[in-house]
């Protein structure tokens, strides 16, 4: 069998390949040149990465002739809503609704997704798809699909994206560069974690034709005027613990579902950029109400706490300063739950 033939494909689980990144994205280069229908999964509550990645991918494919469909999935008490900053990424009108996707993709391609848990209640489809694409940075994610375009390496999604597209040959323009700048900006925390390769491929979008700031004030400076009262409560309730994670600091704030509901993802996303600016802990926890008993749970770190290790503890993953899990229970519990998960963590 060779990379394009989608025939007699290893059972989920079992890689294509393996033995090199680059070969991995070859692979996905190849299986992708020969597709005629695609569908990109971002994961749930996708954030710049997520959905930029998939956009990306998706608007090259669109180019092509490919029949794209991206979407995401949901999880229970989940938002379903595409992030009203995010949606001028869609220049081609490729979302649609989870419910409208095919039973059985030819090519399913998931983006910037740490498990497959996080495609929520689009995750069947791995198990209907022809051939399944992963292409992901998240250091916890244990690899699934059968090619695995995985490096935790990269600072954010679409700088493997980006590969993928050169193996495509294809070029890049302002459309498919904004997607890519949105998701690179975004997961470097405005380039602050960014290394030599990011910078050089955000100078390589700039290039291209990308408006970086009116993107990146739509995308994190944007918010309606009621938000800044709703932000002034929830600040208010943020309790600092000086002496959680061996010293380190925690500082956390709750987010009930009341506000949950009345506000857009980027709005309730923005909570935690606030709580980690407190120059007397290390990591920010912001505990988001999703449902009766259910919360989503967002950390953040300054680099001297492994938050993927602390969030796989609780049932979820990411990266080292960033990531985050979802738990039922009540909030007192969850609380304690995490700084045991933070002390073990540092003992």
């Amino acid at each position: 069998m060779t990379a394009t033939d989608t025939r007699g494909v290893p059972p989920m689980g079992e890689p294509l390949r393996t033995a090199t990144l680059e070969a991995a994205v070859e692979d996905a280069g190849a299986v992708l040149r020969e597709a005629r229908e695609v569908v990109l999964l971002a994961h749930v509550q996708p954030d710049a990465d997520a959905l930029g990645s998939a956009l990306a991918l998706g608007t090259a494919l669109h180019r092509r002739g490919v029949r794209v469909r991206v979407s995401f999935g949901t999880t229970s008490g989940g938002d379903d809503r595409v992030p009203q900053s995010l949606r001028s990424l869609d220049e081609y009108g490729l979302l649609v609704p989870a419910a409208e996707l095919p039973v059985a993709p030819e090519v399913l391609v998931a983006c910037d997704t740490a498990d497959i848990g996080r495609l929520g209640s689009a995750a069947g489809l791995l198990d209907t798809a022809g051939t399944t694409i992963l292409v992901d940075h998240h250091a916890s994610n244990p690899g699934f699909g059968t090619i695995r375009v995985l490096d935790p390496g990269a600072e954010a999604t679409v700088m493997l994206v980006r590969r993928i597209l050169d193996v495509l040959g294809e070029p890049l323009d302002d459309v498919v560069g904004r997607c890519l700048y949105a998701g690179l900006a975004t997961d470097t925390v405005g380039f602050r974690t960014a290394g030599p390769e990011a910078h050089r491929l955000a100078a390589e979008l700039v290039e291209a034709g990308v408006e970086v700031e009116p993107l990146i004030r739509r995308i994190v400076d944007t918010h309606p005027f009621s938000w800044l009262h709703a932000l002034a409560g929830v600040l208010a309730g943020a309790s600092l613990e000086p002496d959680a994670a061996g010293g380190r600091g925690l500082v956390h704030a709750c987010v009930p579902a009341a506000v949950v509901s009345a506000f857009g993802q980027e709005e309730i996303e923005s909570v935690v950029g606030h709580l980690r600016t407190a120059a007397e802990a290390d990591v920010a926890a912001v505990f988001k109400q999703v449902g009766p008993h259910r919360w989503a749970l967002s950390l953040r770190g300054k680099g001297t706490v492994d938050l993927s290790a602390v969030a796989v503890a609780l049932g979820g993953g990411g990266h080292r300063n960033a990531s985050g899990a979802v738990r039922d229970g009540e909030l007192g519990d969850l609380r304690a739950a995490l700084r045991a998960a933070l002390d073990a963590e540092v003992r």
